[in-house]
């Protein structure tokens, strides 16, 4: 039985306290209706888990372990420095981060995208698809989302009041989703389509044929693609990571959104942006003015200056990531596992033994060896029999990470 966080007990409870406190408010269903939020709850298992003095090695979490390159933080400093840059930025975001994206299209995609109309500043990949998805979704909607996503690819629909239907990703299908399975009726409701390729947290990369389908899928049917292309520049072994913009036609029922969290380690400076026709980024505009501003206009020239110099700046990161990923492969397939190495993002997507929930695995090795993985169901019904291990440390770290579990006698 999954655990309730605190803040969702709160929420639960606070309609029973009432009677003692006088009548009192309480969240709408479509937030406590939501099932429990997994990452919260690993949380909690972390601290207890420290409050009783253990030495954890955290392998949980996406966050990137190094600082974003000194020259994007120069530039960002010299930025900040401006007086000028200190007022609220422009809602579209500025015209030299607009340029930048626009260059970045075409150079790395051979995608026209129009500066002005057809690319939106956001303040990081997340905030705008539940934006997005709040500008598309209601009570009478569908959304087709993967039975394993990132958690707000699901989430964002719910607390839009609209509904999901859920598309499988197994192993076997390279967890890539079946377009074609998607019932009749399902289809005539829906309204968003979002895929995330490659994948978080699978790994698992899509061809172009993928997008072709699935912008045919959304043209037929009155759908928009929501393409997450967060992880575009992590990949590996000669793999490229196509954009669905390539597809023709595409950018008529397309928002593609893309971070520099990941490829920049820009996590913490929250931003991001998205792509598509002049008529989409429209309609994300309004949904982002009428909820805030936008991501600070130093933190965009740092940005513009990312992509500008992609070329020299991804190479250390995606190196990095490679070999760590090699490095943690190797001591898990010494502990009996036989997983094929994932071509692109920053995490390894393992399966769980028999006889362990996604939960209790997770338990269980931070209990026998001081080793904290994602549970798979923190990312959907589908993850139920697997984990995620984030590259979040070095060589080093990793190798003590898994001498931990074969201390403990942990093996596939």
């Amino acid at each position: 039985m999954m655990t309730s966080t605190a803040p969702q007990r709160r929420a639960n409870n606070a309609a029973a306290d009432s009677s003692s406190t006088g009548k009192r408010a309480v969240p709408t269903h479509r937030l406590t209706d939501l099932p429990t939020y997994v990452f919260a709850w690993l949380d909690e298992l972390k601290a207890e888990a420290r409050a009783g003095g253990a030495d954890l090695i955290d392998l949980g979490i996406g966050n990137p372990d190094q600082p974003t390159p000194q020259p994007i933080i120069d530039v960002i400093t010299a930025a900040y420095a401006d007086p000028r840059t200190h007022g609220y930025p422009p809602f579209r975001g500025t015209e030299e981060f607009r340029r930048a994206v626009a260059g970045f299209m075409d150079r790395r995609f051979g995608v026209a995208v129009d500066a002005e109309d057809e690319v939106l500043c956001l303040s990081g990949g997340k905030e705008g698809i539940a934006h997005a998805t709040i500008a598309f979704a209601d009570e009478s909607t569908i959304s087709l989302v993967p039975d394993i996503c990132y958690p707000v690819h699901a989430r964002a629909t719910g607390l839009a009041g609209g509904r999901t239907h859920l598309l499988p990703l197994t192993a076997e299908n390279g967890f890539v989703p079946d377009l074609g399975s998607i019932p009749a009726e399902v289809l005539r409701d829906a309204r968003l389509l979002l895929l995330n390729f490659p994948h978080n947290p699978t790994g698992a990369v899509a061809t172009l044929e993928l997008y072709e389908e699935a912008v045919a899928l959304c043209r037929d049917n009155g759908i928009v693609l929501i393409s997450d292309l967060a992880y575009s520049e992590l990949t590996y072994d000669g793999h490229v990571a196509p954009s669905a913009l390539q597809v023709p036609g595409a950018k008529d029922v397309t928002l593609e959104f893309h971070s520099f969290s990941k490829t920049f380690n820009m996590a913490g400076s929250r931003i991001g942006f998205a792509v598509g026709s002049r008529e989409l980024i429209d309609t994300l505009l309004g949904v982002r003015t009428n909820m805030g501003y936008g991501t600070p206009v130093p933190i965009q020239t740092g940005a513009a200056y990312a992509l500008d110099h992609i070329e020299e700046l991804e190479g250390p990161v995606v190196a990095r990531y490679e070999k760590r990923r090699d490095a943690l492969l190797a001591g898990f397939r010494s502990l009996g596992w036989k997983t094929e190495a994932p071509h692109a993002t920053m995490f390894v997507w393992l399966p769980i033994p028999r006889g362990f929930t996604a939960q209790g695995w997770t338990e269980h090795l931070i209990d026998r060896a001081g080793v904290v993985v994602t549970p798979g169901n923190a990312f959907g019904p589908g993850g139920e029999r697997f984990f995620r291990v984030s590259l979040v440390g070095d060589e080093a770290v990793l190798e003590a990470a898994i001498e931990r579990l074969r201390a403990a006698g942990i093996r596939y």
